[in-house]
């Protein structure tokens, strides 16, 4: 088995003018001119790794963040997936819950709290281990896959082997990048959580609640 660093970015700041005004539509928002700075320097910060892939979710957002990450990866293999969507990880009991948690909880439909985890499963079974094949010379595998906070949230909970509703509280910056590595020789490792070094000050902590900053 090869050796697996799995690289997750929540997609970069969303375009939030897109949600107001007459011409609202769906949620499904492009990314905010300051969302297109902080895709393009994470891409420029993975310049010269060697990726097998590129995965993205869906929506928008994810889609044009990993449009401009892979301009400095180029004939890296793009693909979309919906492995990499914006989903309700796990059907959480809300019981003995803060009540702020709870109400998160409760917005989500009873399909979501199925569908959601489902999709979560596959994507762990995909992402979360180390590969059968690899490069020549047993150099690790490099996949990057642009997501949301949700799945971040998970696979970090997942690697640590940590309570299952301990993925509640676990919050992305927008391009921020972490970094876990599989390996058949022991539990995963986390290498990098929430890393923001490739973004100069006033583009990070977009995407976190208000009273989340430090």
């Amino acid at each position: 088995m090869v050796t697996r660093l799995l690289y997750l970015t929540r997609h970069a700041e969303q375009d939030l003018s897109e949600l107001s005004g007459p011409d609202a539509g769906e949620p499904d928002t492009g990314l905010s001119e300051r969302g297109r700075r902080q895709a393009t320097l994470l891409g420029e910060r993975l310049r010269g790794r060697r990726f097998a892939a590129v995965h993205h979710g869906p929506l928008r957002r994810a889609a044009q963040t990993a449009e401009l990450i892979v301009k400095s990866l180029p004939e890296v293999p793009v693909y979309e997936t919906e492995l990499a969507g914006d989903h309700l990880p796990h059907d959480t009991d809300p019981a003995g819950l803060p009540p702020a948690y709870a109400d998160f909880l409760a917005q989500f439909s009873a399909a979501e709290r199925v569908d959601g985890p489902r999709v979560t499963a596959d994507a762990v079974r995909r992402f979360a281990g180390p590969v059968g094949e690899g490069p020549a010379g047993g150099e690790p595998v490099r996949e990057l896959v642009v997501t949301h906070s949700f799945l971040i949230a998970w696979l970090v909970r997942h690697a640590l082997d940590a309570p299952e509703r301990r993925w509640l509280g676990l919050n992305s910056h927008n391009a921020g990048l972490t970094v876990i590595r599989y390996s058949a020789a022991g539990p995963p490792s986390l290498i990098a959580v929430n890393d923001v070094a490739h973004l100069p000050p006033e583009l990070r902590g977009t995407g976190l609640p208000p009273d989340y900053l430090p």
